[in-house]
């Protein structure tokens, strides 16, 4: 117990340092050029295009179309933490093998699916958002579910619990937590580096070495080191919505999600499942979207109930079809066509309550 408190206070300590010296000097009014790496999804709106970087929001005219993973040389004035007129002087794309998959994939399910169908298996199963329309994102923002459609904690535990169960056929405990482990990650990189899947990817990896190395877990102790590591590695994390959602969410489910399933016990499976991790995780996160956003929908736990089923399904049928469909197009859009019932569902719910 000691030896713990120790590591967390030396850990607080080396983030308030990391914090300070990594933090970017931009004078007010100042034109600079940046190069860099794009690692996350960039959110396109009908005539432009934005992302973070460095530190600095950015706008930009929606072509050439950026992608999660392309380097970019971007110039502009810094004006109270965004990057005024900026404007586009190179872009590379990456031609690493998983940013290459990962567009490939992406493509072929535009090719299989109409819109928003196709936008949303990429978007659950990938966390692609900028494939998704933007009258779409619009009503998921207004329903309060824009989260179900980019890949997320959720995402990650289930690609952990698949790869567990798969492995576990062939190998013993040890060996098939160590490879789901890198599974995890190598679907990370796939599904964009954003706070949500990076936080969960750890959470994971930490619960797997402990059983690795034979010892108990404490969530709590294990999400507390989590959002230290991540603070620690990128300290601008702090400030990023997506993060802080992110963790006031799985706080909110680890303190509520089992008096909810109590409070809730009379309610059918099918439902109360949907319906109590929704309204545990709402419990933190409603006021942050209130504050961040100025609306939140009080039906949003209902809305959420009714269509969290379909997000596995979806998923399960998008990795399949995406895999094949590169090798097998004809094949893999059959595979694509079986996820159609769930994605009209979805939409539909989302436009009735939208209404």
């Amino acid at each position: 117990m000691r030896n713990s408190i120790v590591l967390f206070l030396v850990l607080v300590l080396l983030v308030l340092v990391r914090s300070v010296l990594s933090r970017p000097v931009y004078k007010e009014g100042q034109v600079i050029r940046i190069t860099t790496r794009v690692t996350s999804e960039p959110i396109r709106y009908a005539s432009s295009q934005s992302f973070n970087l460095l530190g600095l929001k950015i706008s930009l005219p929606l072509f050439p179309e950026i992608s999660y993973g392309d380097v970019v040389k971007i110039e502009g004035e810094v004006i109270k933490g965004k990057l005024d007129q900026a404007k586009l002087v190179g872009i590379k794309e990456s031609n690493g093998f998983l940013f290459g998959l990962r567009k490939k994939i992406i493509e072929f399910y535009q090719k299989s699916l109409p819109e928003p169908h196709s936008a949303l298996v990429a978007g659950i199963t990938l966390g692609s958002k900028s494939a998704l329309p933007q009258n779409f994102w619009d009503l998921l923002k207004k329903t309060g579910t824009a989260h179900v459609v980019v890949a997320s904690g959720m995402n990650v535990t289930m690609t952990a619990s698949f790869l567990i169960g798969i492995l576990l056929l062939f190998l013993n405990r040890k060996k098939a937590l160590i490879l789901a482990i890198s599974g995890i990650w190598v679907y990370v990189v796939l599904s964009g580096l954003d706070a949500p899947i990076i936080r969960a990817a750890i959470m994971v990896s930490f619960a797997y070495g402990a059983q690795i190395s034979g010892r108990l877990t404490n969530s709590w102790r294990i999400f507390f080191l989590t959002g230290l590591v991540m603070l620690l590695i990128k300290p601008s994390w702090i400030s990023d919505l997506g993060f802080v959602l992110s963790f006031t969410a799985t706080a909110s489910l680890m303190l509520f999600e089992k008096k909810a399933a109590k409070l809730f016990a009379k309610i059918p499976v099918f439902f109360r499942e949907g319906l109590t991790t929704s309204l545990s995780a709402q419990i933190g996160v409603a006021p942050i979207l209130y504050l961040a956003f100025g609306q939140f929908n009080i039906l949003s736990p209902i809305i959420n109930a009714l269509i969290l089923w379909t997000v596995a399904p979806i998923m399960i049928i998008g990795v399949a079809g995406g895999i094949v469909g590169l090798a097998i197009p004809a094949v893999g859009k059959l595979i694509l066509y079986l996820a159609y019932p769930m994605t009209w569902w979805f939409t539909n719910v989302i436009k009735l309550f939208a209404d």
